[in-house]
């Protein structure tokens, strides 16, 4: 695991939001200075893709794990 995933993973939900929001609006800067020729470091927009998808997947990841111990606490329940 990287040290940025680490870091991720030790945010609440609300921080990966804004975390979220962040990076797309890094991102949108990003594309607007390379579309303008101002973005002299390219890799950039390929970090920040990376960055969001990490986020994206640790939110998901989250998801699905709120959904099995729902379900989990139904079956135990007797519903």
């Amino acid at each position: 695991m990287s040290k940025q995933t680490a870091e991720l993973r030790g945010m609440t939900d609300a921080d990966l939001g804004k975390e979220l929001t962040d990076a797309h609006q890094a991102m949108f800067n990003l594309r607007f200075q390379a579309s303008t020729r101002q973005l002299s470091n390219t890799s950039q927009i390929e970090k920040t893709r990376r960055r969001i998808a990490r986020i994206r997947t640790l939110i998901r990841e989250r998801a699905i794990l709120a959904e099995l111990d729902a379900a989990l606490a139904a079956v135990g329940n007797g519903e």
